[in-house]
């Protein structure tokens, strides 16, 4: 598998699990839980940032390789 699709698989699966997590954190505010359970949502973010990151420099990266091989006629 392509490690850029394997990326945006991870991406795409982790915006799941944080949708869900937030929900569960809203859900929390009526009952009482402890404080940890509202800090749930911060992996599955930092996830989704450093994933995110990849995926909106991907197409600048590809972009500028392709001009190098360009350059270099191959």
């Amino acid at each position: 598998m392509n490690p850029n699709k394997a990326i945006r698989q991870i991406h795409r699966w982790t915006s799941l699990v944080f949708t869900v997590t937030v929900v569960v954190c809203f859900a929390a505010v009526a009952g009482v839980l402890p404080f940890w359970v509202y800090y749930l949502p911060l992996l599955p973010l930092a996830v989704l940032l450093f994933s995110g990151l990849w995926l909106f420099a991907l197409p600048y990266a590809t972009r500028r390789r392709g001009a190098r091989r360009a350059a270099l006629g191959t």
